[in-house]
């Protein structure tokens, strides 16, 4: 079995932004191989992907810089020569962006990263005004801030777990009853992965995220798999797979729709092709109403913050 490392930490508990910084880049080099980018193979290499001479040729920048900016030291780097870095190692607009947040760290002040996170009245109740289709808002560190009775009743009773609890990575890595509940578990687990993985980039000094990357690494061989890629993600919109236990099989639309006011918070929604097995399937949990919060599979609305 492999054993990954443990997530390293500043003094004030955060994650290290000069590991991670390292980490990311030697791992997005690691994936590339030289016919990827039009670079003659010769002789065997000692570790997979580009050598860091390949990869300084094709960003156009000396060896010794590049060295230097993978191993941590990212301070003065130019957003010039991290674009041409970026397109070198040929990564995503998620990837690139979670680049900048490593090397050129926004400061942030820690009482901001602490507080915990308010959802608005309005935006409670207009949850509560949306009977038919499932939706909750998400935070920061994937938590689950608010959500209306569809949502509860297709994703689980959140409102019996403690407030830490209600959060995306631990239900899905640490109770079981979810493995069950996405048809591709695995999938759902890399996609969270990747939205902490952003969230750290952003965040590198917040110890809640920390305490929770460190948690989860313990707890979880796969969560430490997945963490050690290095792979990042935004939230958007895609299809999702379930095994519902009262309605059966599911397959429904998410999509992502970003505060304005506040870019940290996210309101998800997931629907059903019209006449689709799959919309019965969501008009029979919403016309079970109590019945089906109290089978175990959903809960009431969020109480207030």
């Amino acid at each position: 079995m492999d054993v990954q490392p443990e997530p390293a930490r500043t003094a004030g508990g955060g994650l290290d932004p000069r590991a991670e910084l390292s980490e990311f880049l030697r791992t997005r080099r690691a994936r590339l191989k030289p016919e990827d980018v039009g670079l003659p193979d010769f002789g065997r290499r000692r570790v997979p992907g580009l050598r860091r001479e390949e990869l300084a040729q094709l960003a156009g920048v000396s060896v010794a810089y590049y060295t230097r900016l993978e191993q941590g030291n990212g301070r003065n780097v130019s957003a010039e020569v991290l674009d041409a870095i970026a397109r070198a190692l040929r990564l995503s607009g998620a990837e690139h962006a979670h680049l900048m947040h490593l090397a050129k760290p926004k400061q942030h002040k820690k009482k901001s990263v602490a507080r915990s996170q308010q959802v608005r009245p309005a935006l409670r109740h207009l949850l509560d005004s949306i009977d038919s289709v499932p939706a909750y808002v998400v935070g920061r560190r994937s938590d689950v801030l608010a959500w209306n009775r569809m949502a509860a009743a297709l994703f689980g009773d959140w409102a019996e777990l403690p407030a830490q609890e209600r959060n995306w990575a631990r239900l899905v890595f640490l109770r079981p009853e979810y493995r069950e509940l996405f048809v591709e578990w695995d999938r759902k687990a890399s996609d969270i992965v990747g939205y902490l993985r952003m969230d750290a980039g952003c965040h590198p000094d917040d110890p809640q995220l920390s305490a929770l990357v460190g948690e989860l690494s313990v707890k979880s061989e796969e969560f430490r798999r997945l963490w050690a890629a290095h792979d990042v993600k935004e939230k958007s919109y895609g299809v999702k797979r379930l095994r519902h236990p009262l309605v059966g099989d599911l397959t429904l639309s998410f999509e992502t729709f970003r505060l304005v006011d506040d870019a940290e918070q996210s309101l998800i929604t997931y629907h059903a092709e019209p006449d689709s097995p799959s919309a019965e399937a969501l008009r029979l949990l919403a016309s079970w109403g109590a019945d089906a919060l109290r089978s175990g599979t959903g809960a009431s609305s969020a109480p207030p913050a």
